[in-house]
């Protein structure tokens, strides 16, 4: 239905602030969230608080089941035909307040006086107190600059890039302006940036009088101690505001009042970055905690430590997530396969491929299987996951029960046999990283073993480790914890390599994981 005239309401903020707003389209709607015709900045009012309908020739208020409701001149009610300078309000002191105006009134809206100017920067502590949004307060922000200058529109922009996009944009009524209802070229804003520090007036063809005032980056100097870094350089945006009928009032206490606006609207922003900065950190290290304990449960959690075959392993975090593992398991009835991995980087990516590497282990190694046949599926595994960008380092061994030991070391720590005579040398090592090239061979090795002799695996993480000086554990340190703990059996000398690497490092952060496993071989006994 089309209305021969349009009538228009008076809002009144609760910094005094007063505006016209023309009561179009009906229904016109008003609450808190942004989608409203007119939106009420405060914390107190519902997202949809109410709505002005046309009703068989009548305008007529309702309350959309809002949380305080609403009252007309005073007397709360559900819904309300409006007559000529009904005030309708929001259930609650100090808030906005409408005054119904039919079509041809005249806006008699007094000019800013500096009691209403102070209201408006009441209004504005008043709002950060409150548990609003960044944009909320940005919002109350720039209403009081509104207030202060008397413009028209309002808009805050930011830095996005090498140009500058509005982050939220209101007129003299409260109105929700778009980006595109700024239309003045962001080049020429840029420009206006770049060539002043501080606050710029000037008139712009087919704008009118502009006012447009930087937004300095903060920094925080320690405690609630702030420093506003004032270089062209430091700027994150601009406060720019406009005004078609008149020029903004830049009074002395004006421009001290915006400026001070400014001010604030700059640590409301850096605030926001910290905040989400530290949200941000705080969430990758639930996650990295989370990641942390998928891969701690996908180790083995018992061992075998009677019988012919006997092993124990144990793992210490860097306290970064990272890509060693091990794992361990029967091949038949007469064979055990070990096997320990280091996939190359840390972080996410590098665990999950080393849990991805624990599946292809368990598939591709059976009773049938040759270590040569393990090694090149994982390596395909690896270059078809990650085309050659990651690569791992690794050692698979079997033992069976007659005493035969089997390796092969793709390009990792070499593993420590103890023999029972007490001896201690390194296995043979040959072939590059799994992961890195299609055409990669590794050479298979064998080695009879005497009941009682052990076999130590670990990562960089043991022999690399160093201390407060810069010194490495090194091998020789790893060959001497062997001959200390081996007579013990494999849980002692898995627990007291790990140990002594601790010891060593003297309250140092590791900075790799430190992994061992041991396998000792105990015959028919």
């Amino acid at each position: 239905m089309t209305l021969a005239r349009v009538p228009v309401i008076e809002v009144i903020s609760p910094s005094g602030n007063q505006s016209p707003v023309p009561l179009e389209p009906v229904p016109f709607l008003i609450g808190r969230q942004a989608d409203n015709h007119l939106v009420l900045r405060d914390n107190r009012a519902s997202r949809s608080h109410a709505r002005i309908v046309w009703e068989s020739g009548d305008y007529v208020v309702e309350d959309l089941n809002s949380r305080n409701g609403i009252t007309v001149n005073g007397e709360r009610c559900g819904r309300a035909k409006l007559n000529e300078g009904d005030v309708i309000g929001f259930g609650v002191e100090d808030s906005y307040e409408l005054v119904f105006r039919g079509a041809g009134q005249e806006n008699t809206i007094a000019p800013a006086t500096g009691l209403r100017r102070l209201r408006s920067i009441l209004e504005v502590a008043r709002t950060l107190t409150g548990a609003l949004s960044t944009d909320h307060v940005l919002a109350s922000l720039l209403e009081a600059a509104l207030s202060v200058t008397q413009c028209e529109r309002g808009f805050v922009l930011l830095r996005e890039g090498t140009g500058l996009a509005v982050r939220i944009g209101r007129d003299a009524s409260g109105m929700v302006l778009s980006e595109d209802e700024l239309a003045v070229p962001r080049d020429v804003l840029g420009r206006a940036l770049e060539q002043r520090s501080e606050l710029l007036s000037m008139t712009l063809d087919g704008h009118g009088h502009i006012v447009c005032v930087p937004l300095l980056r903060v920094s925080m100097a320690g405690g609630e101690e702030t420093a506003m870094l004032g270089t062209v350089k430091d700027t994150v945006g601009l406060l720019y505001l406009d005004s078609r009928g008149m020029r903004a009032d830049l009074s002395g206490t004006s421009r001290e009042l915006l400026q001070s606006l400014a001010v604030e609207a700059s640590m409301i922003l850096e605030n926001a970055r910290l905040i989400e900065q530290e949200r941000l950190k705080l969430r990758m290290e639930q996650e990295l905690d989370l990641a942390r304990t998928i891969q701690r449960d996908l180790l083995p959690d018992q061992f075998p430590e009677s019988g012919w075959f006997r092993a124990w392993g144990v793992t210490i975090s860097s306290g970064q997530v990272g890509g060693d593992y091990f794992d361990l398991m029967p091949v038949g009835e007469e064979r055990w396969a070990a096997v320990m991995a280091d996939v190359s980087g840390k972080g996410v990516s590098s665990a999950l491929l080393a849990s991805f590497l624990q599946g292809v282990f368990l598939v591709a190694t059976g009773e049938t299987t040759s270590a040569a046949r393990v090694m090149e599926r994982v390596n395909r595994f690896l270059l078809t996951r990650t085309h050659g960008e990651k690569y791992a380092t690794l050692v698979l061994v079997t033992m069976d029960r007659a005493g035969r030991l089997v390796w092969v070391n793709a390009g990792h720590c070499r593993p420590l046999l103890w023999r029972r005579t007490g001896e201690v040398f390194e296995l043979k090592s040959a072939g590059m990283p799994v992961g890195m090239l299609e055409e990669a061979t590794w050479d298979i090795y064998r080695q009879q073993l005497e009941v009682g002799d052990l076999l130590v695996m670990y990562t960089d993480g043991c022999s690399e480790a160093q201390d407060r000086k810069g010194e490495m554990f090194g091998v020789r340190r790893v060959g001497e914890s062997l001959l200390r703990y081996a007579p013990h059996g494999a849980r002692a000398v898995a627990e007291g390599l790990c140990r002594e690497v601790d010891a060593f490092a003297n309250g140092e952060e590791h900075a790799d994981d430190l992994t061992v496993l041991v396998v000792e071989y105990r015959g028919e006994a």
